[in-house]
């Protein structure tokens, strides 16, 4: 498929994908029905991928965001990608099992029966992002496997190395009709998500999401859409401060923030303002004492990525808000030939600062206060519903009123991001920050269909229940009966 990075995009490099497309459905039919020993060994084939290419996949990783952790990118990436498939491979057998469903009487009784068989649809497409481009990638591919579809994968141009990689690994393992890597620009991109799927995910920013979700509909195609958006944190009065901030610390400079449910902005308490700085600054010291030539600390990807969030925060700085810079080191990072920056925190950040209206996906923390708890509920509701929401505290009545006042995808009590790594959780947004989800059963479910099968017995139920013509007295007094308050 030609690249855009090399080639002009035309309309046979379209056509070559719909070509993809038909051969997969009319494989995927002629296999009718999947069997789980044809899933499980897929699902094998794509466990092995990872495993038997982990250091190639680190090191492709590494040159394309100009530095990042190896020790990081195994647990996020390659971990992150063997958990799904091994859990898949392990309860496939469970969740393809029919389920029964109950009916109402009499017709249980006289012999009928209800269940649902899960289906796969057919050929799922996958766009996958850059921040977690392996992951991110086998994840979903877990579940689709799973379910007995075929896959077409349109892996993100901003990693090109990590994405000719994955290209080339996983149509080593697979046949063409089985799993199909796409690689390619913004035209690529744009052609993939106009293609007629069974089901497509998308996992990105919201404003190219609706793009996504555009083109989709003029096939029908259902969507899962794992977007992102603002994830507060709620630091409780009653929380350990140090326990959060090194937590959240954690959390925010993984992948150097570049994470769909990093920590987007704090709120505390008024009082505890100074407390929480300080745990952030110690936190940061104690895991990265240094940053440039730290191999623990990855780098910001490019420089388009970095001149964004210096303009963040020289908004933030114009518009009044106090910066602090956490350095352990006192590095001079303007004489650096690097994207690398360090955690930037960004005290009374008010709504006209950039920093407050846009996903951050970097090394930036804002910090707002609150007065109570209820002040800090109404914070989140009056933005988008965000991917994730933390809380931090032991008051299990405060925490038991977040929970039901805020909406957010999900949720992680006394840390952040942690609810994502649960294979049995549902990993998924609400509103902006998304539609559907994935992982474990429920991936399973969101890539099958769901048939409705209603087996009728021998005896003539409509004609026992009165709802057969010719209508008459039976047929009124079942009305009446089913009708009555």
């Amino acid at each position: 498929m030609a690249s855009t990075a090399t080639t002009a995009w035309d309309a046979r490099d379209a056509a070559a994908m719909l070509d993809i497309l038909h051969r997969q459905r009319a494989a995927f039919t002629a296999e009718l029905p999947v069997t789980a020993a044809t899933r499980k060994a897929r699902l094998q084939r794509a466990l092995a991928v990872v495993l038997d290419n982990k250091d190639r996949l680190v090191a492709a990783l590494s040159e394309d965001f100009g530095h990042r952790s190896n020790e990081m990118s195994l647990v996020t990436d390659i971990m992150g990608s063997v958990k799904p498939l091994k859990h898949a491979i392990k309860h496939l057998d469970a969740w393809m099992k029919p389920e029964s469903r109950p009916l109402d009487f009499p017709m249980k009784l006289l012999g009928a029966r209800a269940r649902v068989e899960f289906q796969p649809k057919g050929v799922i497409g996958i766009i996958s992002p850059w921040n977690f481009p392996v992951n991110l990638t086998f994840a979903p591919l877990a579940g689709v496997l799973a379910a007995g579809n075929r896959a077409m994968i349109k892996p993100s141009e901003f990693t090109p190395v990590t994405s000719q990689l994955m290209k080339e690994i996983l149509e080593a393992a697979f046949d063409a009709t089985e799993i199909a890597v796409i690689t390619g620009g913004a035209e690529a991109g744009k052609a993939f998500s106009e293609l007629p799927f069974d089901h497509l995910v998308f996992t990105g920013g919201t404003g190219i999401a609706r793009h996504v979700m555009m083109a989709a509909a003029k096939n029908l195609v259902p969507l899962t859409l794992e977007l992102g958006g603002k994830s507060p944190t709620i630091i409780s009065r009653s929380a350990d401060i140090g326990v959060a901030t090194e937590r959240i610390t954690m959390g925010k400079m993984m992948n150097a923030g570049q994470i769909c449910l990093a920590p987007d902005y704090l709120l505390v308490p008024e009082e505890s303002e100074g407390a929480v700085v300080e745990g952030l600054k110690a936190a940061t010291a104690k895991m990265y004492p240094t940053l440039l030539a730290n191999p623990d600390y990855t780098s910001v990807l490019g420089a388009r990525h970095r001149e964004r969030l210096e303009a963040h925060v020289e908004d933030a700085r114009a518009k009044g808000a106090t910066i602090e810079v956490i350095n352990p080191a006192n590095e001079d990072f303007s004489r650096a030939n690097t994207n690398k920056m360090p955690l930037h925190l960004i005290r009374n950040p008010t709504d006209e600062m950039t920093v407050m209206q846009e996903e951050i996906f970097g090394p930036l923390l804002p910090i707002r206060t609150y007065a109570t708890t209820d002040g800090a509920i109404d914070e989140v509701n009056r933005r988008d519903r965000p991917l994730g929401l933390y809380w931090f505290g032991q008051d299990d009545a405060e925490q038991r009123r977040v929970l039901d006042r805020t909406i957010s995808g999900g949720v992680t009590v006394n840390d952040v991001i942690f609810h994502v790594s649960a294979e049995e959780l549902p990993f998924g947004g609400i509103g902006n920050a998304g539609m559907g989800s994935y992982h474990g059963h429920d991936g399973f479910k969101e890539f099958s269909h769901a048939k409705a099968i209603y087996t009728q017995p021998k005896i003539d139920l409509a004609g026992l229940a009165g709802f057969k013509p010719p209508y008459g007295d039976k047929t009124r007094k079942a009305l009446a009966r089913e009708l009555k308050a």
